[in-house]
């Protein structure tokens, strides 16, 4: 991503989270005097966005979007799995990755406080730039621009909150410092469906990186998809008129939504922007799903300097794909060649003999599996000679979305034949020839997982079509109560406000 004025803007992010936001100072410029100019605004705009990458500040690192976001998701789901290695010495990081696969978790995980800090420390940055920017003297029209961005940033954490734990405190205003209580799931989905309906048609019609009105309409249509779960309440007739409002196209490659320069994707609805020669650090994905020899598999010049071995595909996962599938290549399986040799990497250049580094699909111990155990992601793209913090752009959001949403929507309607062609359109740019005769949930919940393998879709999926409770896969064994559809309050936040009440069950 090459944004620079996104980037730049969001840099003031990295020093604003340590400070006082409270603070009406930039500098020594008084607040109601700044952001007359673009490049003014785009500095206080640029903290909203940055947000959305997270920092250190969410939990136990730097990395939240890239780390807890995705790894929570896929690994409580049967789509992913970290596994301890080295004897428990890598990767055990107190059991809270074992929890989330044998969905054992509790209120003390790690992963699950992050989540929770990444939303309302985002809640909190878009509340103070709301309130300095009512406070400034900035003319209606560009306020009522900036509030509607910073209103639908905002919606997307509350949208993650309903997903993830379901009942939790709505803070709307920075200077109130009362302590919340919680309001109930149905509560908060009500405010982000208002939220976006009175800002979506003033978000700007294009940006990439930023809240638009095609990526207001997708999180609208995200939250009427799963309005049942949320609400308790269906609304698929709803879903599929704000699917209708939006505009997009498939890339012809499935794979130009994953490469370095994603940018250019005409299917990307928003992505978080990464770059990290603009200081924009935090994109731990390759660092961490990459073997440390398997930096030579990569890149021929050094420039990779090594990886963490961290989280991998279920078991399974890689032959549920078709053959001809190409969103199989999203994974790596077998030999991995050194670029240098042309032969196979030795994975322990410390010991005598070559030892090959060669992937398998199974995992022979959740608890101490060896460091050649799992089949590993690649679904973006590793280029040779880069370093390990690489700079293509998170996709949160891409019209492929939109097509299954519609899919889903029309068959829960019993109108599976207007389905047919999104579907196909899916299928078809995967290699994949034709639709089943009979379209099902069942198809549709495997073309999502496919489709969406490792973006942060498959345990909200599988929450929705039920499997998630009642599926059995790889160390999870037994059926999961439905409390655990949703996370526990993290012990952390109760401690610090006795005002809120633990989700039940937990």
């Amino acid at each position: 991503m090459k944004i620079q004025s996104i980037l730049a803007a969001g840099l003031l992010m990295m020093f604003g989270a340590c400070t006082d936001l409270s603070e009406n100072l930039y500098d020594k410029i008084n607040a109601n005097e700044y952001g007359q100019t673009d490049s003014e605004i785009a500095s206080i705009m640029g903290r909203a966005y940055a947000s959305l990458r997270g920092g250190s500040f969410d939990g136990a690192n730097g990395y939240a979007f890239s780390e807890y976001v995705y790894f929570i998701s896929a690994i409580s789901s049967d789509e992913a799995v970290l596994p301890a290695r080295n004897g428990g010495a890598d990767w055990y990081d107190g059991g809270r990755y074992v929890q989330l696969k044998r969905h054992e978790w509790d209120n003390q995980n790690v992963a699950i406080t992050g989540a929770w800090r990444y939303c309302y420390n985002g809640i909190s940055t878009v509340n103070a730039i709301i309130s300095q920017i009512e406070g400034s003297s900035l003319k209606d029209e560009q306020k009522n621009k900036m509030f509607a961005e910073l209103r639908a940033i905002r919606a997307y954490f509350y949208y993650r909150l309903i997903d993830w734990f379901g009942n939790v405190p709505l803070i709307t205003d920075y200077k109130d410092l009362t302590l919340p209580t919680n309001s109930t799931r149905a509560e908060i989905f009500d405010f982000t469906e208002k939220e976006l309906l009175a800002i979506i048609d003033q978000l700007p019609e294009s940006g990439y990186g930023k809240m638009t009105k095609n990526a207001g309409y997708c999180l609208l249509a995200r939250l009427y998809l799963n309005a049942e779960i949320f609400s308790g309440k269906s609304r698929w007739e709803d879903c599929l008129k704000a699917c209708q409002q939006i505009s997009g196209s498939l890339e012809t490659n499935y794979f130009t939504n994953f490469q370095t320069e994603n940018e250019v994707s005409k299917e990307i609805l928003l992505a978080i922007p990464y770059d990290h020669k603009m200081g924009t650090s935090g994109n731990f994905l390759n660092w961490a799903l990459t073997h440390n020899e398997q930096r030579w598999a990569i890149s021929s010049t050094g420039a990779f300097e090594g990886g963490g071995n961290s989280i991998v595909a279920q078991p399974g996962l890689y032959y549920s794909f078709d053959e001809k599938d190409i969103r199989r290549n999203t994974m790596l399986i077998g030999d991995q060649i050194d670029l240098r040799t042309g032969e196979v990497v030795d994975r322990d250049p410390n010991q005598e003999g070559l030892q090959p580094l060669s992937f398998t699909d199974e995992i022979g111990d959740i608890m101490d599996a060896k460091d050649y155990e799992g089949v590993h992601w690649c679904k973006y793209e590793q280029k040779d000679g880069e370093e390990w913090e690489r700079d293509h752009d998170l996709v949160v959001m891409r019209y492929a979305e939109v097509l299954l949403m519609q899919v889903e929507c029309y068959v829960r309607l019993n109108q599976p034949e207007k389905a047919r062609p999104f579907l196909e359109q899916i299928r078809s740019r995967a290699g994949i020839t034709g639709t089943p005769e009979t379209i099902t949930l069942q198809t549709i919940e495997d073309e999502l997982k496919k489709e969406f393998v490792f973006e942060d879709h498959r345990r909200t999926d599988m929450i929705r079509f039920g499997t998630f409770f009642t599926g059995t896969w790889w160390e999870k064994n037994k059926i999961t109560p439905a409390y655990k559809g949703i996370f526990p309050i993290p012990a952390l936040e109760m401690q610090k406000n006795n005002k809120l009440q633990q989700n039940p069950g937990y």
